[in-house]
């Protein structure tokens, strides 16, 4: 059983409602269809119901079982005016602009859906930019209760793979944190750990990246990984992790055994911590082209409910097996 049919039969358990707000996406359409046919969990697409569904028949796609809500004529709209507007009025908002922002930007209404409680979590970035889909997530779901970071992850699958947990790896931060400090990094690696206790069931093995191993290079940024590696061991005492490691020192044990002498991880990282973005991003992108990996993110850790953004570049499967990751972190909310 691969990594995304096990979170679909683990989604089967226990039903949720994941909302949709890219109704205009055909990828979007495709997915929903995927879902439905495979029952892992309710769908909610907000758009205008007509052009929806005449772009799902142009392109011979079923829909049925998916609940199509218009945000213009959804009873409940007043309620989530009011609503919006008490939770931003001191942020400068009026209750006519929480109107027209809950008319025109679906992603706006798909949040409000999930903090109303209406829906469990919401996926959308299929065209959009990350911004857009976090944007009304942290301003109206909020960073989850003693959350000090909210930090973004892959799940990367790779085929006929021997190295991470059979070739499943979460990848941080590869979606959102630029260019974290070493406080911030300790805070990546550790929410990162849970998501993949979470997800994949088994123990995590932390490899904080570097272009150096031990020592191998001096210089701000490695000395950055050293300290956030310290700060990730006086956090979580019992979680394994080592650092700074280089990427072959991480996976690879027999390099770790000649690189990394007595590393506690022995050259079995399954969760990789990059030191920026531009590596992260990198990084993941090159692991799924060249690799040929499934990529499932970026997901969201640290909000106060399941948020899950997309790679613009995504497959309508893709999507489904993000759709399928946040019905399983609803389940655990």
């Amino acid at each position: 059983m691969t990594f995304i049919e096990k979170i679909k039969a683990q989604a089967k358990q226990d039903i949720k409602t994941i909302v949709l707000p890219e109704s205009e996406d055909i990828r979007t359409l495709e997915a929903t269809e995927i879902v439905l046919k495979e029952g892992f969990a309710n769908i909610i697409l907000i758009g205008n119901p007509q052009e929806i569904k005449d772009l799902a028949e142009k392109n011979n796609i079923n829909l049925n079982g998916a609940q199509i809500i218009n945000p213009a004529t959804f009873e409940g709209f007043s309620r989530y005016a009011n609503d919006l507007y008490e939770l931003r009025k001191n942020k400068g908002m009026t209750l006519d602009q929480a109107k027209e922002i809950l008319k025109t930007n679906n992603r706006y209404f798909a949040t409000m859906m999930v903090k109303e409680k209406e829906a469990d979590g919401f996926v959308s970035g299929a065209c959009h930019p990350t911004s857009d889909t976090l944007r009304p997530a942290l301003q109206i779901l909020k960073a989850a209760p003693g959350t000090k970071l909210v930090s973004a992850f892959f799940v990367m699958c790779v085929p006929n793979c021997e190295y991470g947990e059979n070739g499943t790896f979460i990848f941080g931060d590869c979606g959102l944190n630029e260019n974290p400090d070493d406080e911030a990094l300790s805070e990546i690696a550790i929410s990162s750990s849970k998501s993949f206790r979470q997800l994949v069931g088994k123990e995590p093995k932390v490899a904080m990246l570097s272009y150096s191993t031990y020592g191998s290079a001096k210089s701000e940024s490695t000395e950055k990984v050293i300290r956030a590696t310290e700060k990730v061991r006086e956090k979580d005492k019992n979680l394994l992790v080592d650092g700074e490691l280089q990427l072959d020192s991480a996976i690879i044990p027999e390099v770790a055994n000649f690189k990394a002498p007595g590393s506690p991880i022995e050259g079995n990282g399954n969760v990789l911590i990059f030191p920026d973005l531009n590596a992260g991003n990198i990084g993941y992108k090159l692991v799924q082209r060249l690799g040929k990996a499934e990529a499932y993110g970026p997901l969201c850790q640290g909000i106060a409910r399941p948020v899950n953004d997309l790679s613009r570049g995504c497959t309508s499967n893709d999507i489904a097996g993000v759709i399928a990751i946040t019905a399983v972190q609803a389940q655990e909310k």
